[in-house]
């Protein structure tokens, strides 16, 4: 594995994996990261891996999406042990710039994403998916991937990039290219997480109670027991009962991100950010559309 940090040498490693192939033309896909890889990161690759020729993997903190009062200076940094977990799942090209590279001196874009930015976790962290959608255009412009994976936990992150390919008619990648992968969780259940770390031993034990009350909500919705608004009141009520503080419970179009009040003939997702002690948490599962 080739690992670069600038943009000179990262052309020029594509390039060269370019040629590779026979016809001149190699399938890249990209996978995006901060790093403090974990297993979820890891399946990114694997699918990879699977669907290109080549895995070009970026690990950038990315400063632009974190406000004011977020973990930017805690946020862990090891660059080393995160290629060596790359270069062991055949990763082709590790682009890891500096700060400085991606936003030089006299730096003054930003991209924003109206409406599907600005609920959910866009209401409690401003700007933040501003500073997403600002460094994953610079990363896909620089790398210009055939296809690029992301993981379904930040699914509020995935449909905002979705709708920026979407409507700057990016080719490379086009909107149908950037392929969510299902969650990965930790066996008691807790969604992957690089800030699952910060938690205690009995912070973590709580936790597990997160997802087991998502899956609850979403299955009596499914199966009528309960309406959207009340499944919503009685998740939230649950996980203030076992010690979490609740940003939201939220029930929306997989599509759109707009809430719903009532199953569509569209398939919907619930959504749950919520704390426990100083940790943010975030998880989401599919409901099914309703039966005609």
């Amino acid at each position: 594995m080739q690992t670069v940090n600038t943009l000179h040498m990262l052309r020029t490693a594509l390039a060269q994996l370019r040629g590779q192939s026979d016809a001149g033309g190699g399938r890249i896909a990209l996978v995006p990261t901060m790093g403090a890889l974990h297993e979820g990161h890891l399946t990114l690759v694997r699918r990879a891996k699977a669907e290109a020729d080549h895995v070009v993997a970026s690990i950038f903190v990315n400063p632009r999406q974190f406000g004011a009062n977020e973990d930017l200076d805690a946020y862990p940094r090891q660059l080393a042990a995160d290629a060596a977990l790359l270069e062991a799942e055949g990763v082709a090209l590790l682009w890891a710039p500096m700060v400085e590279t991606m936003y030089p001196a006299g730096f003054v874009t930003n991209v924003s994403v109206a409406s599907i930015s600005d609920g959910l976790c866009g209401a409690a962290r401003p700007g933040h998916f501003d500073g997403v959608a600002t460094v994953v255009l610079k990363l896909f412009n620089q790398v210009a991937p055939d296809i690029a994976f992301f993981g379904e936990k930040d699914f509020q992150q995935l449909a905002v990039i979705r709708a920026m390919a979407r409507d700057l008619d990016l080719t490379r990648p086009h909107v149908d290219s950037i392929i969510g992968v299902p969650t990965v969780r930790e066996a008691y259940g807790l969604a992957m997480s690089s800030r699952n770390r910060y938690l205690s031993s009995e912070q973590r034990a709580a936790a597990a109670i997160l997802p087991q009350t998502l899956a609850a909500a979403a299955q009596s919705i499914q199966a009528g027991l309960q309406t959207i608004s009340e499944a919503k009141s009685v998740a939230a009520d649950d996980l203030q009962r076992n010690g979490f503080q609740v940003d939201y419970v939220e029930v929306v179009d997989a599509g759109t991100l707009a809430p719903l009040e009532t199953l569509g003939d569209r398939p919907a997702r619930i959504l749950v950010a919520a704390r426990i002690g100083g940790t943010r948490l975030i998880d989401n599962m599919a409901i099914a559309p309703a039966r005609g």
